[in-house]
Parts: C-alpha cells; structure tokens; sequence
C-alpha cells in the first residue's frame, strides 16, 4: 500500500486520508463527510478548513457520487495490492426517519424500546445524526416520554435509553430551546427528580443521566420555578451525593445543581432541612478531586450564610476541620469560600468553644499564613476580623 500512490483529489484535506464518502461543501470544497461534519457540528468551526471562508453548521453538504465511484473503481483495480475496497456509504439520516420513529414507533407500546435503543444508537453514530435528531423534536419526545414513565409511577423499560439520548444530544447546548418545554409541560423536573429516588445499583448510571438532564433543565428554569423547588426535590438531590449512588462527574453536576439554586433564602433552608450540610462535609473528607471541593465550599459557603446552616456545621465534628485544611492546598476559588466560611462562624457562631476548636485544628495558623501570600485585600480584612476575635479570646482567659 506504500509503494502505491495515490491520487491527491482522492484525499480528504483534513484528515489525509482516501475518503469514504465524499461531500462538496458550499465553499467548492471535497472532504470526507465524516471528517467535515466533526468539524462543524463537534469542534464547533465555522470556517471552511481549506479557503477560510465562512461555513455555517447548516451549511448544505452535497454528495459526490462521481468522485465515490472513482475512488471505489481505482480501490478495486488496485485491490491485488493491498486496497480496500471502500463500500457505498449508506444515506445520511433524515429528518422523516426520526419523526416516524418518535410519533409512531414510540408510541406504540411493542416498539417502544425498540424505537428508543435505535434513537440511542443513531445518536451514538455521529454529529450530523444528533443535530437531525434535535431538529425533529427528539429532546420533545424524551422529556415526554420520561414524564410518561413519572406518571405510570415504575422505572417503565426505555427509561435509561432516553436519559441517555438526552445526554447525548448534548441538551447543554439547547438551553433555549428547552425553556419553552419546561412552560409546556411543568412536570418535567419532578419527573427527572422522581428518577434519582430510583434504587439498585442497576440504576446507577440512569441517575447519573437524569442527573446531568437536570442540571441543564435548572439552568433554563426562571426565577419563580426555581422559588417553588420542593423540599422532596433537594431531599433526593442530595442523597445522590453519597458514596455510589451516581458517578464522579454526576456529583459535580448534583453540586452544581445545589449552587445554582441555594442563592435563593427558601432554597437554603430547605437543603439544610434536608441533610446537605452533612453530606456536603462527609463528602469532602474523603478528600475528593478539586473541582468537587471547589463546588463543595461554594455551596456550604451560601449554606453558612444562615443559622440554621451554621449550627448544622458546627454540629459536624470534622466541620471546621476539613474546611481549614483546604486553605491553601486546593485552588484561590477554594481559599476565598473557606475563609468566607469561617469568617461566618466566628462572625455570628463564634462561641469559645468554636474558637479554641479552630485553634486546636490548626485554623489559625492557616489564617495567619494566609496573610502572607497574594490575595485580595477584602479576603486579608475577613482574616483580621477573625484573628481578632481569637485576640479577643485569649485576653478573656486571662
């Protein structure tokens, strides 16, 4: 196959390899489909790869059926020598295909999960079948379908193959087209919600899937969805931050899903009601990677901004703790919410019982240190603050 050469049109300019299935782009261009819809849709270029000229990601990509049937002409004469015949590619996905699956197909009962496991699978394939899909109203038919299984009250087969299709569609990207959905259909979030309360480990990775579709579908939500979010919703939110219950990347994006929420004064008490001072401090014992303990102490540090999540801080016995120990051996982001959070304490929970345990822990000298390296001026103020009242301590033992 080296000794053979290769004519230079048979190339695809951008992955510089014979091309299976070559497409004329609208710039006058040939490339492998494969490697220019990866450009467009996936590393999210804009630009034609070859002229520079503009090159939208709905740009039209017309077949080039001739160049194909030279390329498999030449690779059959050549076969003797080591080339392999390139197969008649099949035809790209359309939108009618999607549509019949989604409006018949999943709503029959014996297709159903046949229906789904095809969806999940073209949605697997490639980027040009996820963006058809999204056109053709899948990410509608999903959530339909997910409030369908809530309604029936049972994990209804299919249900891990539509979180999944949600997931890989990537729906991040979708948030505005999601927010007239969640108007439409206002039982979406306690149905992806209900998914979480699901046992087993079997469900694991449905949890973790309904996990990261709810943190898209949060971040969509306005001011006064987000206001109504129920107790039973924060419950469930954080009993999946226990060991196991979903992966690492699900954690971070429960978090994120508590930290987009908990600015509002009724979230907070409700998710201290609920546990999540405990859990968030058990979880960084186990001294998780860095942008789980960044996410961690920018909940508590919104959490211990109120009473009741200040005493159920101080009632953890590694509270103090574990939050002094990150000071300085996490990142600046972590720095400033630790220091933030203690300032809370000693601030308005800073009984000589709290002081002598921040002393005792090592706290102090954190602090102290602290004082000594580069950071902002507001953040050395909260630290003198704290000093002080350690000062002020001490004086009153005397």
């Amino acid at each position: 196959m080296e000794d053979i050469e290769i004519p230079e049109f048979f190339i695809c300019p951008i992955s510089l390899h014979i091309m299976k299935d070559p497409v004329t782009a609208t710039t006058g261009i040939t490339y492998d489909r494969e490697s220019i819809e990866h450009w467009l849709f996936t590393a999210k270029n804009t630009t034609c790869p070859v002229t520079k000229q503009p090159l939208p990601k709905d740009s039209d990509l017309t077949p080039n059926h001739t160049l194909r049937r030279v390329i498999q002409t030449w690779c059959t004469e050549n076969a003797s020598k080591g080339v392999q015949r390139i197969p008649t590619p099949k035809p790209p996905l359309n939108k009618s295909q999607v549509t019949k699956l989604i409006t018949h197909d999943l709503r029959a009962p014996q297709l159903q999960l046949q229906a789904l496991q095809k969806l999940e699978f073209l949605a697997v394939e490639s980027a040009r079948n996820r963006k058809c899909m999204v056109e053709a109203g899948v990410v509608k038919a999903m959530f339909g379908f997910i409030v369908l299984c809530f309604n029936k009250l049972h994990a209804s087969e299919g249900l891990e193959e539509a979180l999944s299709i949600l997931h890989l569609l990537r729906i991040r990207s979708l948030v505005a087209d999601i927010k007239p959905l969640l108007i439409e259909n206002d039982k979406i979030i306690e149905a992806l919600t209900w998914v979480l309360d699901l046992e087993s480990e079997l469900y694991k990775m449905t949890r973790t899937n309904a996990i990261l579709v709810l943190k898209t579908v949060i971040s969509a939500t306005g001011t006064t969805t987000l206001e109504r979010l129920s107790s039973e919703f924060f419950k469930r939110i954080v009993k999946v931050l226990r060991p196991g219950a979903i992966t690492q990347k699900g954690v971070n994006d429960a978090l994120q899903i508590l930290l987009e929420t908990c600015p509002l004064g009724t979230n907070r008490a409700k998710m201290v009601e609920e546990g999540a001072v405990f859990e968030l401090i058990e979880h960084e014992c186990a001294s998780p990677e860095r942008r789980t303990t960044e996410l961690i102490m920018a909940v508590l540090f919104h959490l211990c901004s109120c009473a009741a999540g200040r005493a159920a801080f101080l009632s953890h016995a590694a509270g103090v703790a574990v939050v002094g120990k990150r000071i300085l051996s996490v990142s600046l982001a972590t720095d400033d919410r630790a220091i933030l959070i203690l300032c809370f304490i000693c601030k308005y929970s800073g009984t000589d019982e709290v002081l002598q345990e921040m002393l005792k822990v090592g706290t102090v000298s954190k602090l102290c240190m602290m004082l000594q390296v580069e950071h902002a001026a507001y953040l050395k103020q909260e630290i003198r603050g704290v000093l002080k009242a350690h000062s002020n301590e001490e004086k009153s033992s005397y």
